[in-house]
């Protein structure tokens, strides 16, 4: 059975629908990018996704033992949160928040899996620095250690490289990349990131008001959606 399948998912924001009958599903270590213009309605998918929101229609299952709960999340970050005035290990740390229920400490346990993450992501050798101190590639590797701390199967990044030099937006997909494919952990990635998307995704949902697409990278190159999507992106 699949880790999460939508079956005509609408979703919106009180009685209002942004997006109607959606159908995908997502098998474990697949590499789902999620496309589409803005205002399209990514980022109300994906607070439905994260149970922020209820859906409007339609039904959002899970199976093979993953629970809505054990999502990882990496957010888009605002200017307040990269100011935020914690230690690296601190924020690690507090991915483990789900599993601590109402213990009022971390145990050795959390605390070693943080260090795990942060070695993961090579970023041990700052757990003591200041969070708001760091550049933004090496914030973005604190907060995917992070969302590594709430899961084991499947992540959900919104735009992940958003504000990055090009160098440190290739390093971060190949961070991705590798957490894809060497421990088959599931990505739901939404992006702007066209050319991205076709190099590292495995399947495709993009989203339109119109209607949308599912399926393979290679089904989405020949569909009139990344045609028209691409032609667009050339404009601007």
């Amino acid at each position: 059975m699949s880790l999460l399948s939508c079956h005509n998912l609408s979703v919106g924001y009180g009685g209002v629908k942004i997006l109607e009958d959606l159908n995908f599903s997502v098998e474990r270590g697949d590499y789902l990018c999620i496309l589409g213009e803005n205002g399209a309605g990514k980022s109300t998918l994906m607070k439905t996704l994260l149970q922020l929101l209820p859906p409007e229609g339609g039904t959002i299952e899970t199976g093979d033992g993953f629970k809505r709960d054990e999502l990882g999340y990496l957010p888009q970050q605002s200017a307040i949160q990269r100011d935020f005035p914690a230690s690296v290990r601190e924020v690690v740390l507090s991915g483990c928040l789900n599993r601590c229920g109402w213990k009022p400490f971390y145990s050795l346990r959390e605390k070693a899996l943080a260090r795990r993450n942060m070695e993961r992501m090579e970023i041990l050798p700052l757990a003591k620095r200041c969070y708001r101190e760091l550049s933004g590639g090496q914030q973005q590797r604190v907060l995917l250690a992070r969302a590594l701390c709430a899961t084991k199967k499947m992540l959900l990044l919104d735009e992940p490289v958003a504000g990055l030099d090009p160098a440190m937006q290739v390093s971060m997909y190949h961070v991705i990349e590798e957490l894809n494919r060497k421990d088959r952990i599931t990505i739901l990635m939404v992006s702007h990131d066209f050319e991205a998307a076709l190099t590292y995704a495995s399947h495709i949902l993009h989203i339109a008001r119109g209607g949308s697409f599912f399926g393979t990278v290679a089904a989405y190159r020949a569909s009139a959606f990344a045609r028209s999507f691409a032609r667009r992106r050339g404009e601007a």
